[in-house]
């Protein structure tokens, strides 16, 4: 295995505080970005910087920020010279009932999930295609092609629409020999902190009229039933397990797509149709070798 110079964002918590510490286990430069490193992430940033027997950086990168994303890369360039691997990990969630958040807070996850990943390719990808190699993960969602509980309308359609820009770059960046892995995880309760950290409506008067009617308690219910469908042994470290080993793959072998899903909500199966539908029309067009990185570093 070759030491890898990795850059992850949302490396404070969750998947990505999880990720950052089994990539920094397993041998790698784990660049762990995060807002605000010096004041509410201290703590954590300075958690990662002394976990022993890893070389963690914490870097400030705020995916929301233009010139934040690109300081950070620019770092990272200056000391490492490279970037080999980029994690799309940074997301944000948000619960209740879809008529009760306003345009502007679907527009603030859309900002997060899906144009933080933008803001990051174009200060990183310049790098990469330069170097002729690279692998982009991007941390997906079952709920994009498997079964979705109700009252997370924000968050999964930002996920969807992150998932579907994970595949065009994919093609658009084959040729230049860098390798995408779409990961996607189920549901999971314990281990991260999305529903403990979850956005909640501004309108509290549409809110209001939800639990006033037919819809009386039903994100109770919701969170309940979704609870109930996650086995106690669910280990959302499973989902750092699994990034390490596509990182730790050689070139061409890497997997388009991996889930991690202890709930089976049949998300393997939904997109398995999607990628098969989408590479058979890649190859009636004449454009199969998109399928494949070409080797150029």
């Amino acid at each position: 295995m070759s030491k890898k110079i990795i850059l992850i964002t949302g490396a404070s918590s969750g998947f990505g505080r999880l990720t950052t510490e089994a990539l920094g286990r397993a041998g790698h430069t784990v660049y762990a970005s995060m807002r605000d490193v010096a004041g509410r992430n201290a703590a954590n940033a300075g958690e990662l910087a002394v976990l022993p027997d890893t070389d963690i950086r914490p870097v400030e990168l705020d995916v929301q920020s233009g010139p934040s994303t690109e300081a950070a890369v620019e770092r990272i360039i200056a000391e490492a010279g490279r970037i080999d691997v980029l994690v799309h990990n940074a997301g944000h969630m948000m619960f209740g009932p879809a008529e009760s958040f306003t345009p502007e807070q679907y527009a603030e996850q859309y900002d997060v999930n899906v144009l933080g990943t933008q803001r990051v390719n174009r200060a990183a990808l310049p790098h990469m295609r330069a170097a002729g190699q690279g692998l982009l993960v991007w941390v997906s969602s079952s709920s994009s092609a498997g079964g979705t509980p109700p009252y997370l309308a924000p968050y999964f359609a930002a996920k969807a629409a992150m998932d579907a820009l994970a595949v065009q770059y994919a093609r658009e960046l084959s040729r230049w020999g860098i390798e995408t892995t779409i990961v996607v995880p189920g549901a999971f309760t314990k281990g991260t902190n999305h529903f403990a950290h979850s956005g909640r409506p501004v309108d509290e008067a549409r809110l209001a009229d939800y639990e006033a009617g037919p819809y009386k308690c039903f994100g109770e219910q919701v969170q309940q039933a979704f609870a109930a469908i996650v086995p106690e042994d669910a280990d959302a470290g499973g989902v750092a397990r699994r990034i390490v080993e596509v990182v730790d793959a050689p070139f061409g072998t890497r997997p388009f797509r991996v889930h991690y899903d202890p709930t089976g909500d049949g998300a393997d199966v939904g997109f398995a149709v999607l990628d098969r539908l989408r590479a058979e029309m890649l190859h009636r067009v004449g454009l199969a070798d998109l399928l494949k990185p070409a080797r150029r570093g």
